[in-house]
């Protein structure tokens, strides 16, 4: 039964999300709500300047509608749904200050971090103080629950903040963070099911299908792009069930594209501001292989085999 209704979920989701999605092209077009491409990235990617952004609308609207038709009206659902909201609404005042003001900056680095930590202190503080779930911790290897305590509200912000960042940085090439995602969350929905948590199950299910949906019009060459508003929202929405599920370690190993994205940054940065030499062509590190001479179709799917292999990982260390 548990199977059958993973299935329903995310044959919903890819539904919705095409059907949304291919509705929304157009009015993104009539509103000229394009992307601007950064003049410091690849010159082969200059062509995509005025492709539709903020497809991530219908991401998110697919994602909750199909949640709540498939019964998503308990506290868990809704913990979902409201995180993935909040981020995506950091993402939309970004896409939105960028077409607005016709350029590739949105809102300031910082703006968006205060407004990441306070919606992931919510969170954290709902976790551990007004839910039943405790500050309990899956530990992968060792098996079994560790009690963070005080440390649980600071672990679970970085872990909300980092993960809405790391797929805001995967969001660089056509098709690749709405892949790696969709592998990503049914890897989720298949433990949560294991688990017999409906709702993480349910939701990611959804969520799963949606990005499948939505790569549908993203893969290469990109008819329109999530923008900030999808990949944060996707960020949120994935951490969040893997909080609930008390598996954020996992996702750290599923999830090891995301994790390389942000380290190649931070590694570029540091590399750069010490000893003025850089360590990657440029990052994010998909940047590195594109300027190596592969195709962006290949990095893709490069990343995505990549991705299936981590997933899988994770799932044998879990059973």
């Amino acid at each position: 039964m548990d199977i059958l209704h993973l299935l329903l979920m995310l044959i919903m989701g890819f539904v919705a999300s095409a059907v949304l999605t291919s509705l929304e092209i157009p009015l993104l077009k009539q509103r000229q709500f394009k992307q601007y491409i950064r003049e410091e990235g690849p010159e082969s990617h200059q062509k995509k300047s005025g492709t539709p952004t903020m497809g991530g609308l219908s991401m998110i609207a697919a994602l909750i509608i199909v949640t709540l038709l498939g019964k998503g009206f308990t506290t868990e659902y809704w913990v979902m749904i409201i995180i993935t909201l909040l981020f995506g609404g950091i993402g939309f005042l970004d896409d939105y200050i960028k077409v607005a003001e016709k350029h590739n900056l949105g809102l300031r680095a910082w703006q968006k971090l205060v407004l990441q930590i306070l919606f992931g202190v919510g969170l954290s503080v709902y976790m551990s103080v007004i839910s039943d779930y405790g500050t309990g911790v899956y530990i992968p290897f060792y098996g079994d629950y560790v009690d963070f305590g005080p440390f649980y509200i600071p672990f679970v912000t970085f872990v909300i903040v980092a993960m809405a960042n790391s797929v805001n940085l995967t969001d660089g090439l056509d098709g690749l963070c709405s892949g790696v995602t969709a592998i990503v969350a049914l890897l989720f929905a298949i433990i949560g099911m294991r688990m017999g948590q409906s709702a993480p199950m349910s939701f990611c299910a959804s969520l799963s299908g949606v990005c499948l949906g939505f790569l549908m019009f993203n893969k290469n060459p990109a008819k329109l792009f999530m923008g900030d508003t999808g990949s944060m929202a996707l960020g949120g929405a994935l951490a969040s069930a893997a909080i609930l599920m008390k598996m954020e370690f996992l996702l750290v190993i599923a999830g090891f594209i995301y994790v390389m994205e942000s380290l190649s940054v931070i590694i570029q940065v540091i590399s750069f501001k010490t000893t003025g030499k850089r360590v990657f062509r440029m990052s994010p590190i998909h940047h590195h292989f594109e300027l190596g001479g592969m195709e962006e179709k290949n990095v893709v799917f490069m990343f995505w085999g990549i991705t299936f292999v981590c997933s899988l990982l994770a799932y044998f260390i879990y059973i």
